[in-house]
């Protein structure tokens, strides 16, 4: 899988980009404010439907515009094109020109990992970040769990709704309640089943960039205890005094332990990133052992905060997506990009809100 065409209009700081990548490694190149992180951006706002930054779509409306589009072409074992509009009074995504009715008919289409700055809250984030984590991965292998996902945020809104009325609908209340257990019964199934699948990879991916200094074990934490319906209803003093549902797996969380201590509290700064950056390699080696193909990655300037060493445990997985003809897209400046990676790649110049091939690479070489 690659992305062949990438077209943005007012999106962030780029009033007009239309751009072919072929694949394999593409460096994008420039100072900062330039527009590089924008780009990964939109590529991961195709295949994710949001912003790894964390914003709403308001945020990457170009300034003084009313909406942003945009579009790329796909090409995997089918050539798809992708268009998504929005703007605060419309939003529109289509493929192939017809719209798109459910969001589980969409992701997977394009399948991206990204790695920023941002992934540090993994670690030492709330317990939603690793949760949303979770779900993603699930979403992108299991064709059910989205929609299941969605049964059960429906199920709580309703029921966190009624809990916040003066008088609470009994019957409307249980009802609510046996829904919310239906669905989370599921979900912490399928969370507690892939955990120990996944915690492997992330450990193995640990080991080879910190070239096994401490060992690594994620264990998946449920809010749940017992029977979630028995629970549920032993919590109902608390949920009448909260005024919402105080138990379920809304509420979990995946624990990171570095030599069996939580690496939130004990984990060095050092340590934190190069866990965040493990759990982004074992997402990316679940993606390509499960679907045969590596996802595209997106690496926005991570490497200048790894040493030479902790950098090389990158090298497997970006070999592996050459050979496969995948895709990788890396910012960084002229001045921090990483050498050990200097082999077949497309270098690109960023700058101010522009996207042009980079002139002259004997230039770069000798800087």
């Amino acid at each position: 899988m690659h992305l062949a065409r990438l077209r943005l209009r007012d999106f962030r700081n780029y009033s007009r980009l239309d751009v072919d990548f072929g694949p394999g490694f593409h460096l994008l190149l420039g100072d900062n404010a330039q527009g590089k992180t924008n780009i990964l951006e939109a590529i991961y706002l195709l295949a994710s439907l949001r912003s790894f930054r964390g914003v709403g779509g308001a945020q990457m409306v170009r300034h003084g515009q009313r909406g942003y589009f945009v579009g790329c072409q796909v090409v995997g074992p089918t050539v798809h094109e992708i268009k998504m509009y929005w703007s605060a009074k419309e939003r529109r995504l289509a493929v192939d020109g017809q719209p798109v009715r459910r969001l589980s008919d969409y992701l997977g289409l394009l399948r991206a990992v990204v790695f920023c700055a941002e992934d540090l809250q993994l670690v030492k984030g709330p317990a939603s970040r690793r949760r949303r984590f979770l779900d993603l991965l699930l979403a992108q292998t299991h064709p059910a769990y989205l929609p299941l996902l969605q049964r059960y945020l429906r199920a709580l809104r309703s029921r966190n709704a009624l809990l916040k009325q003066r008088q609470v609908e009994e019957a409307a209340l249980e009802g609510f309640t046996r829904e919310l257990v239906l669905a989370g019964n599921e979900i912490m199934r399928l969370r507690r089943e892939f955990t120990p699948r996944f915690s492997p990879l992330a450990r193995l991916a640990y080991r080879r960039i910190a070239h096994d200094a401490e060992d690594l074990r994620l264990d998946y934490l449920p809010a749940v205890k017992g029977d979630f319906a028995v629970e549920l209803a032993k919590a109902r003093a608390r949920e009448r005094a909260f005024r919402t549902t105080v138990l379920g797996p809304h509420r979990d969380d995946l624990e990171l332990l570095l030599e069996e201590r939580p690496a939130a509290a004990f984990a060095s700064e050092g340590q934190q990133r190069t866990l965040a950056v493990a759990l982004k390699l074992a997402q990316a080696e679940h993606l390509a052992g499960l679907l045969g193909a590596p996802p595209i990655l997106l690496i926005d300037d991570v490497m200048g905060e790894l040493d030479a060493r902790r950098r090389a445990g990158f090298v497997p997985l970006l070999d592996r997506t050459r050979h496969t003809q995948g895709q990788v897209f890396m910012t960084c400046t002229a001045e921090n990009w990483p050498r050990e990676l200097n082999r077949e790649l497309r270098r690109w110049q960023v700058a101010a809100g522009a996207l042009t091939p980079w002139a002259d690479p004997a230039n770069l070489r000798a800087s």
